[in-house]
């Protein structure tokens, strides 16, 4: 239901066809007779929404890093609660922030975009930002707002219908995996129901253009598996049309091959809340805007689909990874033998009650906020079936959704996790370090604030039940977002523990983190490694690459176990080596032998041309950034390694006429070196520069190209513009950094005017 303040808007009709449907329009049957019926009539009555909101009246909430958008209706609450700097440069308003002095060297123009994100940092000590791009996961919040029956106030309606028409695909209106990314059934058939649950017409142009886009891919029964299932929880889909997500495989014993417990920690969170939800087939209350879906998103008449005949129907621009014949093989036997015939009822109940168990275990120790939106919508889901809607934990869940909404110029849209607050203001520390400026008074009360905020983050103690739930050793470390979120992400730590150690080695800084937190922090990182040498993400890898063959979501590859890193690998060695430097004497052999296996893992994942592949951002820029940098970290530069120089040869093959660099996120999905077709980034070009410079790149003229293209990018006020997506997981979904425009600029800038103090570049 949609609260909202304005008129009523009626319903339009068109002229049949033999198919039922129109061009551009919709016949509808006359609706069954049913007790509810006046409150669907309310339903059909419900009022048009606002064309937008008043910018003026958002504001953004920092309660220690937990960050909330709410939208001020009272004027004496707009009085009582100014908009902040920060508040408005995400709206896209004026910031109102002054001209700087022209930047003459590198160092002026780290000043001056010191200058303008010193504005944007929070009372909190971190910075906030956007961190959207894939276009599933707001789907799932507000699906689970719909089935739960979770008032849609006006105003984030309106801009959640604003921000899908502003990401709508500029040719055929419908949407993708990701912004970037062409039109998809996944994207599009999604997408397109949220905007008709926030009270868009199906006849305005926009829908009649998205949905003509959806019945050319083939409508919803082409969607992959996470689409039918949420179309199922709908209704808008039935079960049958669901490939099997059974629940007893969570009751496998852990020595099993194929036990979730070795899973990537994405996948088997977000197929743990799927596994009880389907074993429930549970379906929300049948609405009228439930069967207006059930015409509009599909080819064929929806009574006379073949649900079950549809379960591996994909449309093939989804179908970024297909289906394994053994995972084929396996749904049929699931379908057609052990569910109708074999599955013994007490076992079925078992596997339930584990399930559910686990899900709790997971909203107990991130205080219902979860690992991100996927499964956190998806459990909220499951205690609405379980616990009823008046539940605590439904109650709390729904309020924890608000931690990943975000706002900015285009609308509202759900971010990838809670936030990007510790590794954001980690990176901003070192860029400060790396320009020479934290011993400047001027910076000190800023990066004072950083320290303490990644002081308050730091996670003092192991998951309850850590065992029990399999979850990896944590104590001391620190997560992508906020400790409440609480997943420890081994290059996330790595970067926190180098800025702590930076600043608190520095003279003047308050000495926060006692030397035992640091020593934990190590004793987790040192459980990081696998047998490769290399180190993953959240966990060491737990099984064979062979699992890939069990891969369902079929728009993601390398989806079902951890696999070996450089980046990752590459922030655990220089936090090891920083550490050793000030430590010497701390568990001394073990971290020799670590930074030994890692660095060979770097050079063993080098590729003939020189470059490495990045998971985490694009793409061979980012990763070889990272490679070059632990090569640094042992002594190995261009000058006496083979290794450096191919990196850095890879690096100045790619260097444009205009001194950048630029790459696209194709070379993630095609694992090619491929160029963004708008031209060079500040972005890659900070990479590469900063990758150059840390082998020791003997040549300063590209280096300058280079440095003189980010600079003269800068606007008079020190920020950078947001230019192409940089950041990616799972290969084939992008997602947006858009402080890497400021934290690895100003990071490249700093190391130059380090490295050459008199060059004045412009």
């Amino acid at each position: 239901m949609v609260t909202t303040r304005s008129s009523t808007s009626a319903r339009a009709n068109g002229t049949q066809q033999s198919n039922g449907k129109t061009n551009g329009t919709i016949s509808r049957k006359q609706p069954r007779k049913r007790a509810s019926d006046d409150k669907l009539e309310t339903e059909r009555k419900r009022p048009r929404l606002a064309e937008k909101t008043d910018r003026a009246r958002w504001r953004m909430l920092d309660e220690k890093g937990r960050h909330t958008w709410h939208y001020l209706e009272d004027d004496e609450a707009i009085r009582s609660w100014p908009q902040t700097c920060a508040d408005k440069w995400y709206l896209g308003l004026d910031t109102g922030l002054p001209t700087l002095p022209q930047p003459k060297k590198p160092i002026d123009s780290v000043v001056n975009g010191l200058t303008f994100f010193e504005k944007l940092q929070l009372p909190s000590g971190q910075w906030g930002c956007e961190y959207g791009g894939p276009m599933f996961l707001l789907p799932g919040v507000v699906f689970t707002w719909y089935v739960t029956k979770t008032p849609i106030p006006w105003y984030v309606a309106t801009e959640i219908k604003n921000y899908l028409f502003a990401r709508a695909h500029p040719e055929d209106g419908g949407w993708g995996l990701h912004i970037e990314g062409e039109s998809t059934v996944f994207g599009t058939s999604l997408n397109y129901a949220v905007l008709r649950i926030v009270g868009v017409d199906p006849e305005h142009p926009a829908m009649v253009k998205a949905r003509a886009t959806l019945h050319k891919l083939g409508g919803a029964t082409f969607a992959p598996h996470w689409g039918k299932f949420w179309l199922s929880i709908l209704g808008v889909c039935k079960w049958d049309i669901v490939n099997p997500v059974p629940p007893e495989i969570w009751l496998l014993p852990d020595w099993v091959p194929i036990a979730p417990w070795r899973w990537w920690i994405h996948m088997r969170q977000v197929f743990l809340p799927m596994s009880y939800i389907y074993e429930k087939k549970w379906t929300c209350e049948e609405t009228d805007l439930i069967r207006s879906l059930r015409e509009e998103l599909f080819v064929e008449q929806w009574e006379k689909i073949d649900w079950l005949g549809n379960r591996n129907s994909i449309c093939p621009v989804d179908n970024y990874h297909p289906k394994s014949w053994l995972l084929n093989t396996v749904n049929w036997a699931l379908v057609n033998i052990w569910n109708p015939y074999l599955r013994p009822k007490a076992l079925a109940q078992k596997a339930e009650a584990w399930v559910s168990k686990l899900v709790d275990m997971e909203d107990e120790n991130t205080d219902y906020a979860d690992l991100a939106p996927v499964n956190a919508a998806m459990n909220t889901v499951v205690c609405y079936i379980r616990d009823g809607p008046g539940a605590y934990s439904v109650r709390r869940h729904i309020e924890r959704l608000e931690d990943a909404m975000w706002v900015n110029h285009e609308g509202m849209f759900c971010n990838g996790t809670n936030g990007v607050q510790c590794w954001d203001t980690s990176f901003l520390i070192q860029a400060a370090t790396d320009a020479g400026l934290e011993q400047d008074p001027r910076w000190r009360p800023m990066l004072t604030k950083a320290l303490k905020f990644l002081d308050d983050q730091q996670i003092r103690e192991n998951c309850k039940d850590q065992q029990m739930c399999y979850r990896q050793q944590r104590k001391g470390a620190w997560a992508f977002s906020t400790r409440d979120q609480g997943y420890a992400v081994c290059d996330c730590v790595s970067e926190a523990l180098k800025s702590v150690i930076l600043l608190q080695k520095t003279p003047g800084y308050p000495q926060l983190l006692e030397d035992q937190r640091i020593f934990d922090a190590i004793d987790t990182l040192l459980t990081y490694q696998n047998k490769s040498g290399a180190c993953s993400s959240y966990e060491p890898t737990r099984g064979s690459e062979l699992l890939e063959m069990l891969n369902a979501a079929e728009v993601f590859g390398k989806i079902m176990v951890e696999y070996d890193y450089v980046e990752c690998t590459t922030a655990v060695v220089t936090a090891l080596m920083l550490f050793q430097k000030h430590w010497p004497g701390y568990r001394a052999q073990e971290i020799k032998e670590f930074i030994g296996r890692s660095v060979k893992a770097v050079k063993r994942l080098q590729r003939p041309d020189g470059s490495w592949y990045g998971n985490w951002a694009i793409c061979f820029t980012y990763a070889t950034m990272f490679a070059l940098e632990s090569l640094k970290s042992i002594g190995e530069t261009y000058s006496n390694s083979s290794y450096a120089k191919r990196g850095c040869d890879f690096l100045i093959s790619k260097q444009r006429v205009d001194g950048g660099w630029s790459e696209s996120y194709r070379s993630c999905e095609r694992m090619v070196y491929t160029e963004h077709h708008t031209g060079s980034q500040v972005v890659m070009t900070a990479w590469a520069l900063i990758g150059l410079m840390k082998a020791d790149y003997p040549d300063i003229e590209p280096l300058k190209k280079g440095i003189k293209l980010i600079m003269e990018r800068q606007q008079p006020n020190g920020e950078w513009k947001q230019e192409a997506i940089e950041g990616v997981f799972n290969k084939s979904c992008m997602i947006s950094y858009p402080n890497y425009k400021f934290t690895f600029t100003m990071k490249a800038l700093g190391m130059f005017s380090q490295k050459y103090p008199n060059e004045t570049v412009i």
